[in-house]
């Protein structure tokens, strides 16, 4: 069936607001779980003192599988904002479901197929291990790994390259699908019309080239930023209470 371009640039707008409207609802899911998680680590560090493994083993699991529908959950969100910023209006009739299948398919085989290796699931274990274990690497990793994972972030770069600006203090803030580098949306989308519509990564070093519709508010996003806006308060805290020790 075709549709006019009337009515197409209306299902343009109204696609945009579900997706917008879709991330937003999505993010109190995941910080509830991300959330949760962490409550979960505690129960398994206390479990792993009183010796119950098959307790922990339960929860490790249980975690595994919160952990994955988090990232469902992302993927999704971030599909759907892909999928709504490179829809072109026409006047032949569009199969939506197929292209959103495609790309929610393209942006799944880009993400890492590994669980047991996202970062949240590794913390979880390495507090379980710590119990028995302090300052030992687990089975099959360095000391260096421990660190990393300790440290490790989902982002990549605290200030924004072309405003200068800290993350943290961002108006709207996008991520690259491709390199995951952050950036405030309204400049980097000047600077990739400048571009022709895309343009190297202006993170140094970064060989990625950007395209206007792989830039997106995924759901998790927000959530890093608010994050490592608390724990930059903590530790500003930490270096004033310290200060005045001094």
């Amino acid at each position: 069936m075709a549709s006019t371009s009337h009515g197409s640039g209306g299902v343009a707008a109204r696609m945009k607001n579900a997706a917008s409207t879709f991330c937003s609802d999505s993010q109190p899911i995941i910080a509830d779980i991300r959330k949760t998680v962490l409550l979960m680590k505690d129960i398994a560090v206390q479990l792993e003192e009183d010796n119950l493994p098959d307790k922990v083993k339960e929860l490790e699991d249980a975690v595994i599988e919160l952990v994955g529908l988090s990232e469902l959950s992302v993927q999704f969100s971030s599909a759907v904002q892909v999928f709504t910023n490179r829809y072109q209006p026409g006047e032949e009739f569009t199969n939506f479901s197929t292209l959103f299948e495609d790309e929610l398919s393209e942006f799944k085989a880009k993400q890492s197929s590994d669980l047991p290796k996202h970062r949240l699931i590794r913390q979880f274990k390495e507090a379980v291990w710590n119990v028995h274990h302090t300052g030992q690497p687990m089975p099959g990793e360095e000391q260096e790994d421990i660190v990393m994972t300790s440290t490790q972030s989902n982002i990549l770069n605290v200030t924004c390259p072309l405003t200068g600006k800290p993350i943290t203090e961002l108006v709207e803030p996008v991520r690259c699908m491709e390199c995951r580098h952050i950036y405030e949306k309204k400049v980097i989308m000047q600077y990739l019309k400048s571009k022709q519509q895309r343009g190297q990564c202006p993170i140094s070093g970064c060989p990625k080239i950007l395209q206007a519709d792989k830039l997106v508010q995924d759901p998790l996003l927000l959530i890093e930023i608010d994050e490592m806006r608390k724990m930059n308060k903590e530790t500003e805290v930490e270096d004033y209470t310290m200060l005045n020790e001094d």
